[in-house]
């Protein structure tokens, strides 16, 4: 047989094999196709579709904090404030069925315990978001890790411009800014105290440097200028020197960006030396931590805040703070630091209350960039897809003897 014969009688055979073949599947696939809608219309709404720390009975959210070391007190402050809405919410049923599951790390306030934590939470735990993290460092290196995972970050307790500048897609900060701390103190301190001869105090770090770049462009705004900047290297409490040379230049005001110890280190050898001065710090610095260390020598000390007084009731959040608190806290003191997270676990339930099914991280960031004005009880947070900002609001706080502290509603007061 010629070779091009033999071929027609191949594919003719090949032909009559391809379609049985057809036949044969097409009689499958209509078999199997019913069973396949009835499975469909069985699950479970969104249980197909849920992202990853999203299952049928809870929602895995991932935190790393300083739980030992300096910053101790803000990091646990940070975990236990959100734990008590979070129970709160779980007590009552959770999110859509869902309960919430905080899982905490410790990273001692370093960015390398930090990376490592956060890629234990995303790749082990599979933790559908992060949350709290607590420091400008700990949080940059965790944004990173967010970044290239496609995992919402919320509620960090750094008023770092790095986190809010770019607004990146991945990245939601709900408290007021350092810029907008500082630039409130500063307006605070020239329009009610007559504050004119500015000396700062910084850590030698990222953050402090970024904090002096901002201390400098508030105070041109008001038409004054920096008589005097010194630091002190970044971990550790050797501001002697500092201490020293703003002695020789005797400033009335002292801008402090820095943590709690090398600043009340330095506050209470500028008293021993007869200094008078007012001492400015934002929230970052940790307003019980550096009470706590002042004692009896806070008076003059001012501290800006990023939520309310955490006692005055008046205002309903921190009403909602205290009750639940008494309730759900297992013996946790409140305090301002406690509140911001509680505020920030609000918040965050708040947004995922609102998606429905099914959750997922796009759907998370859609839900969080549609709030407006959304009022968590005197505090309200709006977030938009340019804008990642979500509360700008700046309250006002004075050291008092015993290192307490409370509100103060004008700067002329600050040694009254």
């Amino acid at each position: 047989m010629r070779l091009g014969a033999f071929a027609d009688i191949w594919m003719e055979n090949s032909k009559e094999n391809l379609m049985a073949t057809l036949r044969t599947h097409a009689h499958s696939c209509m078999v199997a196709l019913p069973l396949i809608i009835i499975t469909l219309v069985l699950a479970k709404p969104g249980a197909m579709a849920q992202s990853a720390g999203v299952s049928d009975t809870e929602i895995r959210i991932g935190q790393s904090c300083a739980l030992t070391g300096q910053a101790q007190l803000l990091g646990k402050g940070m975990r236990d404030g959100a734990r008590v809405y979070f129970r709160q919410v779980n007590a009552a049923g959770g999110i859509n069925g869902r309960k919430i599951r905080l899982i905490t790390m410790d990273d001692g306030h370093a960015s390398n315990a930090s990376i490592v934590n956060t890629k234990r939470l995303i790749e082990d735990e599979n933790v559908f978001l992060l949350f709290g993290y607590v420091g400008a460092a700990p949080s940059k290196a965790a944004l990173e890790i967010a970044q290239e995972n496609s995992v919402p970050f919320f509620g960090s307790m750094s008023g770092a411009a790095f986190l809010r500048e770019p607004v990146n897609r991945y990245m939601f900060n709900l408290r007021a800014s350092d810029a907008r701390e500082i630039e409130a103190l500063i307006q605070k301190l020239v329009q009610e105290r007559g504050a004119g001869k500015f000396a700062a105090f910084y850590a030698d770090n990222p953050v402090g440097q970024a904090g002096l770049k901002i201390i400098r462009a508030a105070l041109q705004r008001q038409g004054q200028e920096l008589v005097s900047t010194v630091n002190y290297a970044s971990n550790t409490l050797a501001v002697e020197p500092a201490g020293q040379e703003l002695l020789a230049v005797q400033p009335d005001t002292v801008l402090l960006i820095g943590a709690a110890a090398p600043c009340a280190k330095l506050i209470i050898m500028m008293r021993n030396w007869g200094s008078d001065a007012v001492f400015a710090a934002t929230s970052s610095v940790g307003s019980e931590a550096l009470g706590i260390q002042l004692a009896n020598k806070g008076l003059g000390v001012t501290i800006s805040q990023v939520v309310p007084f955490p006692y005055d009731r008046r205002v309903p959040l921190v009403a909602e703070y205290q009750t639940l608190t008494g309730e759900f806290g297992e013996e946790t003191e409140t305090g301002f630091v406690g509140l911001e997270g509680f505020m920030a676990a609000k918040a965050l339930c708040t947004i995922l209350k609102s998606m429905g099914n099914p959750i997922t991280r796009d759907g998370f960031i859609t839900a969080a960039e549609s709030q407006r004005e959304t009022d968590l009880g005197g505090i309200k947070i709006t977030f938009r897809p340019d804008n990642h900002q979500g509360v700008n609001d700046v309250f006002f706080t004075q050291v008092v003897p015993g290192g307490f502290i409370k509100p103060i509603a004008n700067f002329s007061d600050l040694y009254n």
